[in-house]
């Protein structure tokens, strides 16, 4: 046995800034834009394995073993998430149907700042709920650079867009995590989070317009956005706290949705905003996407239906793949687990991380059917078979979607190893306890653990999983409620989602702008800090200032 030593140099403010090297390495190196991200994820990965081994003592087998880990899990389930979504992207413009996509999009409204709430926020909030895990910022992404956005528009906003959504991703996973590691009711748990969110559902949909189309674009359809933010933060807090956190996302979200599609058939902004550029230094003209005129005729009644019916089958799928029983029906048949030897159950968590030695798995769970990359598969395969492409052409656009995607792919790989690394050596733990020795402003930075949680590692439900319980126990140590702090940790944490490396080298693929990722990076950056931070203000007024303290569950 191993146990995890948080302050390896005796000294906390030196032993915070080495485990802060690895993700400032990975990002630096990113942001520089000098490096391409797949090789600045080896980079990283190096040293981090230099960090654990040589300053944080973890036996050189065990860190080697994690770090193979983190590449399997990458690939498994997220790089399978993203290769199938792009596959099935590939077999719609194949066939034309995202062309007549695009004209039904078209048929709602011609305006940009339009279009990019109803597909980025709304119909990626839909996403977000059903499967989670890189699926919104993919199909959003995707769609949004065939509609003509430039390449930053599409992977930036559409990762703006996916924050208020995602602490219900994946009908409530996060939660769920949330709930497993502190043992606290995850009903409970989802209202808190359900009266924190609301007010930041309202706020990102003229925060993603704004950050398109400017002040002046953004106020000339602020009618709109606050339709469509209304009728997102009014759901999510009516299901979250008088329903159930599992299903938020999906009934905000259709009927954010549709309430949308519905006002914008007796109201449009009085001058169009036709123009798909977000200009950027990085981005030429050669790289820039036109506006193209949009095809005016009105699409047929079959014409629609097929340009939405591979659309309807993710939906179906995904839904589906999300259901609880579904999951537990199929993992009970195809399921693979292989505990790593010499890792699983080898490496002791200790307090105050956890209440007492605790042995940290290491299991590679191959739950293949119901990974929800395999549920995309599956929609792509049926949506191209409907649309009368056969096999062999499937075959064909399948091999292409792998040599599409294959720097991407590694890329990915790489940055779950360096989660998974940091998290089985407690190089992450310790940034957590710096975050927890703030004492009475820990409201604020708690919440910013959070939003670092999600930035390490690229997910909402692992940064729940670890720092839930560190939020628990610190809480309860400076006389705050429990409830308020590991809610917070998930409410904070969607603000990361932006600028974790895995999501940002998702939206390059999605957009097809590989080698570009230090644009996304700097262009997203400080939207999520800003965004974090009042997470954290609002977090601290319901810790102390009446009447946000009503708010408080106990």
């Amino acid at each position: 046995m191993w146990n995890q030593i948080y302050n390896p140099l005796g000294n906390a403010a030196l032993s915070t800034i080495a485990a802060a090297v690895p993700v400032v390495t990975l990002l630096v190196l990113i942001a520089s834009g000098k490096v391409k991200a797949h090789i600045a994820a080896i980079v990283a990965v190096i040293v981090t394995n230099l960090i654990t081994i040589f300053i944080f003592t973890m036996p050189p087998n065990m860190s080697i073993r994690a770090t193979v880990l983190g590449i399997v899990t990458g690939f498994f389930p997220i790089g399978w998430i993203v290769l199938n979504v792009i596959f099935l992207y590939q077999v719609t413009v194949s066939t034309g149907r995202f062309e007549l996509l695009k004209r039904a999009v078209g048929g709602v409204t011609e305006d940009r700042r339009l279009q990019l709430l109803l597909v980025a926020f709304s119909f990626g909030a839909f996403f977000e709920g059903a499967s989670g895990f890189g699926t919104p910022v993919a199909i959003t992404g995707a769609v949004l650079i065939g509609l003509g956005f430039s390449p930053l528009a599409a992977s930036g906003l559409s990762l703006i867009a996916n924050t208020a959504p995602v602490a219900y991703g994946a009908l409530g996973t996060p939660i769920l995590g949330l709930a497993s590691v502190t043992g606290l009711d995850p009903y409970i748990l989802g209202a808190m989070v359900g009266r924190q969110l609301p007010v930041f559902s309202l706020i990102v949909p003229f925060w993603v317009v704004w950050a398109f189309a400017g002040w002046k674009g953004m106020k000339d359809v602020w009618p709109a956005v606050l339709v469509t933010g209304i009728s997102f933060a009014v759901p999510q807090f009516l299901i979250s706290n008088f329903i159930n956190p599992w299903i938020v996302d999906i009934g905000a979200s259709l009927i954010s949705m549709g309430a949308l599609i519905l006002f914008l058939r007796v109201w449009q902004p009085k001058q169009l905003w036709l123009s798909p550029a977000l200009r950027s230094r990085d981005e030429s003209a050669a790289t820039m996407t036109t506006a193209k005129p949009l095809d005016r005729t009105p699409l047929t009644q079959a014409e629609l239906w097929s340009a939405l019916l591979p659309w309807i089958i993710v939906c179906i799928i995904m839904l589906i793949w999300g259901n609880g029983s579904f999951k537990t029906w199929a993992n009970s048949i195809f399921t693979w687990n292989y505990p790593v030897p010499e890792l699983d159950k080898m490496i002791n968590k200790m307090p105050p991380v956890a209440a007492k030695p605790t042995p940290e798995g290491a299991v590679f769970s191959f739950t293949y059917l119901t990974f929800t990359g395999t549920g995309m598969l599956i929609a792509a395969i049926i949506s191209g078979f409907l649309m009368g492409v056969g096999p062999g052409k499937l075959i064909a656009e399948y091999g292409r979607t792998i040599r599409l995607c294959s720097i991407s792919l590694i890329t990915i790989s790489a940055m779950l190893a360096i989660g998974t690394l940091t998290r089985l050596s407690g190089v992450d733990a310790t940034l957590g306890l710096a975050f927890a020795a703030t004492g009475v402003l820990y409201p604020f930075f708690g919440t910013l653990l959070g939003w670092l949680g999600v930035a390490l590692t690229g997910s909402d439900t692992a940064s729940n999983v670890l720092f839930g319980n560190l939020q628990r126990i610190t809480s309860q140590q400076l006389g705050l409620s429990p409830i308020l702090m590991a809610a917070a940790n998930s409410s904070g944490g969607v603000m990361g989602k932006m600028i974790d490396a895995q999501s940002i080298v998702v939206a390059s693929t999605a957009t097809n702008w590989y080698g570009h990722e230090s644009s996304i990076l700097r262009y997203v950056f400080l939207h999520s800090i800003v965004l974090a931070c009042l997470v954290g203000i609002f977090v601290t007024l319901q810790a102390y200032v009446y009447p946000f303290t009503a708010m408080v569950l106990k």
